[in-house]
């Protein structure tokens, strides 16, 4: 691998994969499970389905390499000259052993070195700040970052608060340096350890080990205080969001598109109305697709692909456990 010095380098989104599990889970299927209904899931969510990952012998690796794969298809490079994979996800195949250096072997990325990260829904977003700034450094050319999570494996099926909320999904997005002076613009990046009360899984790791009793008491999934939640990321991702307009003294007029992550209809209403931008300049998928944690935020820019052109504003945002949030801007390369 060479070092490159030649001056500020500024990394670029050159490529975008994705991929979604083909099974369904309706408001419809949901009613059968649990003491809900489709109005009452539409009203404060905005989801009418999402994706579910059904075979148990496969975790979030197997959706991210079909993401890799959906995005070498276009950007056709050899894996060899992937330097580095990033893997966000609350969700890894297995503890310890790190899933995206897994996901590098598989697809054939023999000299990238790979690590996790672990943000919650805020993953992906610190993952641009972690790739773009790699290949600012100019020590690497070709940095591959995947978003993925298996929610349907921590998502306890019984709790109608969270089991309508969250789906599976995948999607992955490739830096480079680039070559016509659009890429990573700024970033503005949070946390507060305080939240973590509030969204968690509280045993499996070094506080409450895994016993027979953190499994009777259903200590292994997902847990949400929703309201709690609702506010803190509201205010925080709006705030955010205007941080990033401010600094880079931008008008909402001037964004093409506010990449919002997909937690919650009534959330990214809200975050739109607060900084004065109309529906048409927000992407949204979360209707199909639920909340995918780590994979909102590449999912989005894989459906508005083709909407985008050279020079488009995009404004990211995303709150998740920890608390963590933050936004970013970067003007689209390709």
């Amino acid at each position: 691998m060479n070092y490159i010095n030649q001056g500020p380098i500024k990394a670029a989104i050159s490529a975008v994969g994705a991929f979604v599990p083909e099974d369904k889970l309706t408001n419809a299927d949901l009613e059968k499970m649990v003491d809900t209904n489709d109005e009452w899931i539409l009203a404060r969510t905005g989801i009418k389905e999402r994706r579910i990952l059904k075979d148990p012998t496969k975790g979030s690796s197997f959706m991210a390499i079909k993401a890799v794969e959906d995005l070498l298809k276009k950007r056709k490079i050899n894996p060899i000259e992937i330097d580095a994979v990033i893997f966000a996800t609350i969700t890894p195949d297995m503890n310890v052993a790190a899933t995206a250096a897994y996901v590098a072997s598989e697809i054939g990325a023999t000299n990238a070195f790979g690590y996790d990260l672990q943000a919650a829904c805020s993953g992906f977003l610190y993952g641009m700040s972690n790739a773009s700034n790699m290949i600012a450094s100019g020590r690497y050319q070709k940095v591959l970052l995947i978003g993925a999570d298996k929610m349907s494996s921590i998502v306890d099926y019984t709790d109608r608060t969270t089991c309508v909320i969250f789906g599976d999904g995948a999607g992955a997005v490739l830096f480079e340096a680039s070559e016509s002076g659009y890429g990573w613009e700024d970033e503005y990046l949070r946390s507060d350890g305080n939240g973590r009360i509030f969204l968690n899984i509280k045993a499996g790791g070094s506080m409450h080990p895994t016993s027979t009793d953190t499994l009777k008491k259903g200590m292994h999934n997902l847990y949400q205080d929703g309201k709690s939640v609702f506010k803190y990321a509201v205010s925080e991702m709006t705030k955010a969001a205007e941080e990033i307009l401010q600094r880079n003294e931008m008008k909402s007029n001037s964004i093409s598109y506010l990449v919002p992550h997909q937690a919650n209809k009534r959330i990214i209403d809200a975050i739109a109305k607060r900084i004065g931008l109309p529906n048409e300049k927000v992407m949204s998928n979360i209707k199909n697709f639920g909340n995918t944690t780590a994979a909102t935020l590449p999912l989005l820019l894989k459906d508005y692909e083709s909407k985008l052109s050279p020079g488009d504003k995009l404004v990211f945002a995303a709150f998740g456990g920890g608390f963590t949030w933050g936004a970013a801007y970067l003007t689209w390369a390709y």
